[in-house]
């Protein structure tokens, strides 16, 4: 297949064949090929974050709930630190994704939610410096916690559609037709 035609127009540069594109910028710090590390350290913030909301809306349930508001916090923190592995992992992930495609641009607008989340709840974190002795957290905090999940989920949504429709730092095809062989072959069973 000659530049141009993968180009797609003359004087276009050509974009990487996929399974180019899907090798890791550095397989140390980005993961090996097909077991990036993306996806497992995104858990951390995902759930530290949830588990705050819960601690927030529980502060309005439990009666003397102090400890559900402090836990928020510091979930809150352990959730920024996760977010920040993560983003630093993400973005090597970012790198290898060829420029002007659809799975560039969506990893970009999953990238950019994600830095807005994360500043999100460095503003609630701080919002809730000194209100320790506090036996629920304020309304406006609530809110921004509500508001700072939906955006998460949104990016979460993006995340997703980067796996498994573009299959983003997924193994290639070839790679994972693999797992569809007949194995009874191979272990001396009987083929019907």
């Amino acid at each position: 297949m000659s530049s141009e035609s993968r180009a797609g127009r003359p004087g276009r540069r050509p974009i990487a064949p996929p399974a180019e594109a899907k090798q890791p910028v550095n397989a140390a710090l980005a993961g090996p090929y097909g077991h990036p590390w993306h996806p497992l350290l995104v858990t951390v913030p995902i759930g530290a974050w949830v588990a705050s909301l819960v601690f927030d809306v529980g502060s309005f349930v439990v009666p003397a709930a102090g400890f559900l508001v402090a836990g928020s916090r510091w979930l809150i923190a352990l959730g920024v630190l996760g977010g920040l592995a993560a983003a630093l992992v993400g973005a090597l992930d970012l790198l290898a994704i060829p420029p002007h495609t659809p799975a560039r641009r969506t990893a970009v607008a999953h990238m950019v939610l994600n830095l807005v989340v994360v500043a999100a709840y460095v503003t609630g974190f701080l919002w809730r410096r000194g209100t320790e002795g506090a036996s629920t957290v304020g309304a406006g905090q609530l809110a921004l916690s509500v508001v700072a999940v939906a955006l998460l989920a949104v990016s979460g949504s993006l995340g997703g559609r980067l796996v498994f429709r573009f299959g983003v730092r997924v193994a290639d095809e070839r790679t994972q037709v693999t797992g569809y062989r007949d194995v009874r072959d191979e272990v001396g069973e009987e083929t019907a």
